[in-house]
């Protein structure tokens, strides 16, 4: 038996029925991370000492049978953005690199409370500005399936260490596709919940409006199982819902038969890879065989997307970044610096890099007083547009199915010498984050041997239809089982 194959239902019920201790299984997870990681480089740091200290107790508590959870004793990563208390959070950046946060993010807490067992942070592109995992400050994160190609970002490291196998789940952050993309690309499945149904505090905020915490797992009921366990109210972030968490597991296997699949237009354009295509038109028809019915929508502002998406994402991070300034935490470079202005923009200069730097700016420059009105004011009026969209074609359709990306995952350094050309493959996820709606993307094929991707988009609040299109699909198909061959 390979542990690191195991589902969390599976390792779960191994667990509780003693043929396994949370030791054993989170050492096999630590082995291979040691064995398998160097070639991949999902992790930033692993917390080995803490992984098996929370083994241990995880064990005593499935021995007293006292408080036992679906997670207890379940080893996890999570993204280098969110905080973890006495382990180093860093946002894959210099400006942060030896921060070790005093607190737990809300999310942390609630993981730790159910008995996960931490394995370490992933890696990312750093404060999450990227698509490919390619702008972390230490080194870049290998897709599983392929050395040579991206993992997808930003959560690249997640998404890679879930479909390398080095945790039986893995936390990723969502402000424009972060954890759908990647997981398209590594052909894992992965949630962006509604914005407000997980708290984000402790999460190191890039956009403040967009980002949402979300898990990737082996199928849809793992991811089921672990936003039952993060999600709901926080007193500690008023931007999230006070309405009950559905019981998503439970409901899982209800009937899809004669709900309404909604294939939006402007999804599907010259352009995309012809191996993509194909496999979402399977994915469509194999929908339609488990007694969905199909219709065409149209979601008409998509065209405005992106540059809504990057014009008030640049906004809020240049605001958002303000903070990283040499004097509070952090780096702080002061070396032959004449006052705190000096300090200021020395360690500005040597902790971001380029990709932040160009975000700040083109933010600081939509903020300022001769713009404001024709850039940020417009593209928040725009947001509106393309949330109505979505509610337009939520009033016809209970669920809608669109690609993740365009292509599959491209090579290493394909792109990274054109910034927009990187932004243009964000096009297929950022428009649900300005429209706040939650989205599951899964795999659903392969196109020159690299996974497909496809995203069910929802109505606010309503994950639990996309758990159970996303579980009906995975039960007639075999592409979430697959597993890259790493020598």
């Amino acid at each position: 038996m390979q542990l690191h194959t195991l589902t969390i239902q599976e390792a779960h019920q191994l667990l509780v029925t003693k043929q396994v201790s949370s030791v054993e299984l989170t050492q096999a997870f630590l082995q291979r991370i040691r064995e398998i990681d160097p070639k991949i480089k999902a992790y930033v740091t692993v917390s080995e000492e803490l992984a098996l200290e929370q083994a241990r107790k995880a064990d005593e508590r499935i021995a007293k049978g006292e408080n036992v959870t679906p997670l207890t004793g379940i080893p996890f990563s999570i993204k280098d953005c969110i905080s973890t208390r006495g382990v180093r959070t860093t946002c894959s950046s210099k400006i942060l690199e030896n921060y070790i946060p005093q607190y737990n993010a809300t999310v942390t807490d609630k993981l730790a409370q159910a008995g996960a067992v931490l394995l370490g942070k992933t890696n990312m592109d750093e404060f999450g500005m990227g698509s490919s995992c390619e702008n972390s400050a230490f080194f870049n994160t290998h897709n599983p399936w392929n050395l040579d190609h991206v993992p997808g970002g930003s959560s690249g490291g997640s998404a890679a260490a879930m479909s390398a196998s080095l945790a039986a789940f893995t936390i990723g952050e969502d402000t424009g596709g972060s954890v759908r993309m990647p997981a398209g690309f590594c052909g894992v499945t992965g949630i962006k919940p509604t914005y407000g149904r997980v708290s984000r505090y402790g999460l190191i905020a890039l956009a403040s409006s967009f980002d949402c915490i979300g898990p990737m797992t082996r199928d849809a009921c793992d991811c089921a199982t672990v936003l039952e366990h993060i999600a709901g109210h926080d007193p500690l972030d008023s931007t999230t819902y006070q309405s009950p968490i559905s019981n998503y597991t439970q409901n899982i296997n209800k009937p899809i038969k004669g709900m309404k699949l909604g294939i939006p237009k402007e999804y599907f354009v010259a352009g995309m890879e012809a191996g993509v295509e194909t496999a979402l038109q399977e994915a469509i028809r194999a929908c339609e065989k488990l007694g969905m019915e199909i219709h065409e929508v149209s979601l008409s502002h998509t065209k405005y997307a992106l540059p809504v998406y990057y014009l008030l994402l640049f906004a809020e991070a240049s605001a958002n970044l303000a903070r990283m300034d040499g004097t509070r935490f952090g780096l702080s470079v002061s070396e032959g610096a004449k006052d705190v202005i000096d300090i200021y923009l020395q360690t500005r200069r040597e902790g971001f890099g380029d990709e932040v730097k160009r975000r700040i700016m083109l933010g600081a420059y939509a903020l300022s007083a001769g713009y404001y009105d024709a850039y940020y004011l417009k593209a928040q009026k725009v947001r509106t547009l393309l949330r109505r969209d979505f509610e337009a074609a939520f009033s016809k359709v209970d669920i809608l199915l669109a690609p993740t990306s365009p292509t599959t995952a491209f090579k290493l350094g394909e792109k990274t010498s054109n910034p927009l050309e990187m932004y243009l493959s964000d096009i297929y996820v950022v428009a649900t984050n300005p429209a706040g709606v939650p989205a599951i993307a899964l795999p659903c094929g392969f196109s020159k041997d690299m996974p497909v991707g496809m995203q069910l988009i929802g109505k606010h609040l309503d994950e639990q239809t996309l758990f159970q299109v996303a579980h009906a699909y995975q039960q007639v198909t075999d592409w979430h089982k697959r597993n890259p061959k790493i020598s």
